[in-house]
């Protein structure tokens, strides 16, 4: 996997464009996010820009009267590294990088930059690995401009250089190739995995990163899946089987999805997701906590059509009730309350009538709230999957369980 090499104390600023297609709004809650995905990769953010452009400048994103502004603030203040919120065309970078003097990073790269550090197992290292040479392959001329200072004579202007691209782009793709081949393999195996778990009723947690899937599968499973408060925790798919009464079932907990992910990373995992996809039921976990989980649970529904699991059985499970709070609300004021505005009760009514036929629950996996009758939810849902299989264990299963578990959770 490619390594990286920035260090621990690097500072960054960060860049969002207001467009037609994103309001203000939406950028400070991009950048938001793009701020938190920062920290991740352990970069702090000292300073943010934003411009208002009906679309991205095609040489170098921002306008050239940005540039300069952010250029001098850079130049007085300090800043190592330029982060912009959307993809860069490999020119814009090339540009941006030539103008800024200092490196400069998109969405995308910060994103992968992150897996290739979470990445802990060998499926996991070969498809980070795989999606950041699918990434880096368009952009490899600008990784040579160093060659520029070894011409010299005649007719090497210009000559050297592309030799050394073109020697590159043939080692990447030699790579990539190798690397679609170890996943293959790894792909047969997991295959063989899945196939000798036999029939039983496969769950999958799926939702935005940083939700609480983790969390809730170990309340869930009794396990000891790794989870944190920061983006991408969990690369891994982690199965466990768990028994609901005398319902035994497997749960799965996959890596997080996010707005504005790598179609790399999306293709290069699109094994890691085979879980969703071969999954029974769902369970999306939603952070009502967060002030627009709405469009995260779009963002989720859209990934989940794109690998093909969109049409999937789903519980929605509306995650840290305990950090959830409305925004003030004038009962003498006549406009309609904002969406920030509702209470639970009123977010439960909505979404209840909202769901298009998806069960709703809504649960604090951290305080264990409503944990027992999420239980017995997924144990009607599971039980009911489970008999159209085995129409004769009918009698075995319990009619009516109430959700508690022989024994306590642990603390």
């Amino acid at each position: 996997m490619i390594e990286e090499t920035r260090t621990k104390a690097e500072t960054a600023v960060l860049i969002g464009l207001i467009t037609d297609e994103q309001d203000a709004d939406q950028v400070k809650e991009y950048l938001d996010e793009l701020e938190f995905l920062a920290t991740t990769a352990e970069i702090r953010s000292v300073r943010r820009f934003t411009q208002r452009l009906h679309k991205p400048d095609g040489r170098t994103y921002v306008g050239s009267g940005k540039l300069n502004e952010v250029k001098a603030w850079m130049e007085e203040n300090g800043g190592d590294t330029v982060i912009f919120d959307d993809e860069l065309t490999p020119a814009q970078q090339r540009n941006l990088e030539k103008e800024l003097g200092r490196p400069v990073l998109d969405r995308p790269r910060l994103i992968l930059d992150i897996f290739a550090r979470r990445a802990r197992t060998a499926h996991a290292k070969t498809q980070v690995e795989l999606a950041q040479y699918e990434y880096m392959l368009p952009r490899l001329t600008k990784l040579w401009t160093h060659l520029e200072r070894q011409r010299g004579g005649t007719g090497t202007r210009g000559g050297a250089g592309e030799k050394e691209i073109e020697t590159d782009r043939r080692i990447v793709r030699d790579r990539i190739a190798l690397l679609k081949a170890q996943l293959r393999d790894i792909d047969k195996q997991k295959a063989i995995q899945r196939g000798n778990r036999g029939k039983l009723v496969r769950v999958a947690l799926v939702g935005y990163t940083n939700v609480g899937k983790s969390t809730l599968m170990n309340l869930m499973s009794k396990s000891d899946v790794f989870a944190e408060n920061k983006l991408f925790a969990t690369l891994d798919t982690t199965v466990r089987k768990v028994v609901l009464g005398n319902l035994p079932f497997l749960l799965s907990d996959t890596v997080g999805f996010i707005r504005k992910l790598p179609h790399q990373l999306i293709e290069s995992f699109k094994s890691t997701l085979d879980e969703t996809r071969e999954a029974d039921l769902l369970l999306h976990v939603v952070d009502i906590s967060h002030h627009n989980f709405e469009e995260q649970y779009a963002t989720v529904k859209s990934t989940l059509a794109e690998i093909g699991a969109g049409d999937k059985p789903t519980i929605v499970v509306f995650n840290k009730i305990d950090a959830y709070r409305p925004a003030a609300h004038d009962p003498h004021d006549l406009a309609p309350k904002r969406r920030d505005q509702y209470t639970l009760e009123e977010f439960q009514r909505t979404w209840m009538a909202e769901m298009h036929g998806e069960e709703c629950i809504f649960i604090s996996a951290a305080a264990r709230t409503n944990i027992d009758t999420l239980r017995q939810l997924m144990y009607k849902r599971v039980k009911d999957i489970h008999l159209t299989r085995y129409p004769y264990e009918k009698d075995l299963l319990y009619g009516d369980w109430n959700g508690e578990l022989a024994e306590e959770l642990p603390e």
